[in-house]
């Protein structure tokens, strides 16, 4: 993109956020002209087109209430059940916070809004950072899973794995990115990882961002640089690649750009032999002008690690999207993760909101039936008010519940600013008390703050709610990491029982009754070993779910991760009291 390509996406973003209400009005209006006579839609509106019909008859829906019409497109029958459009394919949501893969319908008017969002996504970092296309590479790591095909014939494919197929992206790949296209589909994820690692350190001084789609996949790759850098450095210092990368593609990549380079490889070896890693990613690409990845949501228990790794280079989540559609901006790339809002662009779907108590609110009364509940146009949202985000697309979703939870926190011009809370119902849950995403995250970072003045952070962790006995009571699976060549054997088990206590205290009020009424029971953390949680990783990518777009699940569910999880703990520590 020239300069004056991102001044103009600016120049749209403006004009966008300015007239957001007459934008979204006419956004519904052509998915209610092109679609009121499918199947589902006619049902409700007898092909009718007003935006209040709509509102008032077209039900608030989720993923299982729209699948038997997804699944019989799928099977072979024609798409105008549910739009009129022909659907072309499938986006496979990542499967990872919330269960099994999703397919979310594809048509060519979805695809023609694809453009835009690489114009919108990147104008604000450019006005920061200059435009990155003519100073360097990126070293991203991406990776692409396989297309699965419906008994339609219709392909289904993840959100990243349909955009590195695309044409363009192959054609400008070696131009832009240090990985070449045979690393990014390389079918086992951990030979893919060591190429395109070392084809970046290759060409680590023209390396100008490093990133990747989450912040999660960024520290993958460091902690799999931490266990091969010397690896690494000799096939670069021999210009041949390791014999365990058997992959064919990677092979002929490699041959292309691999050459014996002694000099690089001392000093990316004398780089990497520091006792202590912190800056690392600064280091060894010195012109890199930030870290691109998403870091909000269940991203964020990653930017304090991310941060010791990166020291001094800015963390930049650069937009808001879902398998559904794409949401929002960061129009202020270089604020801190945690404070990070998205600003909605009313051309790409168009917005509801479904109105969620906050706990802070005690004023605010939340009625028990979302049908009962009007749902707030894009415009008039307020400021500080939580909401479940409810979208309608042109690709045939129809005030449809994402499950994220968002908080406004502003307006640009006429366009509200949101910070991502959580998904919901991603919560664990003893008996009638709802502990949400972002009450586990408050309680873990009060905890945590015990470990860092003994040289140690918390490197991962997720829940589980062990009912095995009665009463049942939280479990937290923790790994912990020691900075400075620290080991954790020397972590005094005293202060996990005082981590164990710290949660508990800063749980909410209908935690603690239980609590002290013995409904649930103490509070446990599980320390595991180094790697455990990169082997829940590789178990969900072993399952299909794309390294690109792995989202580690808050709220262990499946049997066979949490026995992964319980083989590897080091140490059990419980609560000792109840909290007051």
């Amino acid at each position: 993109m020239a300069t004056n390509g991102y001044e103009g996406g600016l120049k749209m973003i403006e004009e966008l956020t300015t007239n957001a209400e007459q934008i979204q009005d006419q956004e519904l209006g052509e998915i209610l002209s092109r679609n009121a006579g499918t199947e589902y839609l006619r049902g409700f509106l007898h092909g009718q087109t007003e935006k209040q019909l709509f509102k008032k008859h077209v039900p608030i829906v989720t993923y299982e209430d729209l699948k038997p019409y997804i699944d019989r497109i799928a099977n072979g029958e024609t798409s105008d059940i549910l739009v009129a459009e022909p659907v072309t394919g499938f986006y496979l949501s990542s499967g990872t916070s919330g269960g099994q893969p999703k397919l979310i319908p594809v048509t060519a008017e979805y695809l023609k809004k694809g453009p835009l969002v690489g114009t919108f996504s990147e104008s604000p970092t450019m006005r920061h950072f200059g435009d990155i296309n003519q100073a360097g590479k990126r070293m991203e790591l991406m990776f692409a899973r396989p297309e699965i095909e419906t008994p339609s014939g219709l392909k289904a494919a993840t959100f990243s794995t349909r955009m590195y197929s695309e044409s363009k992206f192959r054609t400008n790949l070696p131009k832009l990115y240090t990985s070449p296209i045979e690393t990014i589909f390389c079918p086992d994820p951990n030979q893919g990882l060591y190429c395109q690692l070392l084809f970046g350190l290759i060409q680590r001084d023209e390396v100008v961002k490093v990133g990747s789609l989450f912040a999660s996949t960024v520290l993958r790759g460091i902690k799999f640089l931490e266990n091969h850098w010397q690896e690494l450095c000799y096939d670069i210092k021999t210009g041949r690649l390791s014999d365990w990368i058997t992959d064919s593609g990677c092979r002929n990549a490699a041959s292309l750009i691999m050459k014996p380079n002694p000099e690089q490889a001392d000093l990316i070896e004398s780089i990497c032999n520091y006792k202590s890693w912190e800056g690392i990613i600064r280091k060894l690409w010195t012109k890199a002008r930030y870290i691109g990845c998403i870091c909000t949501g269940a991203m964020r228990q990653y930017t304090t690690e991310l941060e010791f790794y990166c020291r001094g280079l800015p963390l930049v989540s650069a937009f808001y999207a879902c398998s559904e559609t794409f949401c929002g901006l960061n129009l202020e790339p270089l604020c801190k993760p945690y404070d990070i809002s998205y600003t909605l662009l009313p051309n790409m779907a168009y917005f509801e909101f479904l109105p969620v108590k906050n706990e802070r609110d005690e004023s605010f009364e939340m009625k028990s039936n979302d049908e009962d509940t009007e749902l707030v146009d894009l415009v008039n949202v307020k400021v500080g008010q939580c909401y479940e985000l409810v979208v309608s697309t042109c690709a045939g979703l129809y005030r449809y519940k994402v499950g994220d939870v968002l908080m406004v926190s502003g307006f640009y011009n006429n366009a509200p600013q949101f910070q991502f809370l959580e998904r919901k119902n991603v919560i664990p849950s003893v008996d009638h008390e709802k502990t949400s995403e972002t009450d586990l995250f408050k309680a873990v970072t009060e905890a945590k703050a015990l470990l860092d003045p003994l040289g140690f952070i918390l490197a991962e962790y997720t829940s589980y709610v062990d009912t095995s006995s009665a009463p049942g009571h939280y479990v937290l699976f923790w790994e912990i990491k020691g900075k400075e060549g620290k080991h954790c054997k020397e972590l005094d088990p005293k202060i996990m029982v005082e981590c164990c206590s710290r949660m508990e205290e800063s749980l909410h009020y209908t935690y603690k009754i239980y609590r002290k009424r013995s409904i649930i029971a103490a509070l446990e953390i599980r320390v595991v070993k180094q790697g455990s949680f990169e082997a829940l990783m590789d178990y969900f990518v072993s399952k299909g779910t794309s390294l690109s777009q792995y989202k580690k699940p808050n709220c262990i569910k499946s049997e066979e991760a949490l026995k992964l999880l319980d083989s590897r703990v080091m140490g059990k520590y419980f609560s000792p009291k109840s909290p007051l």
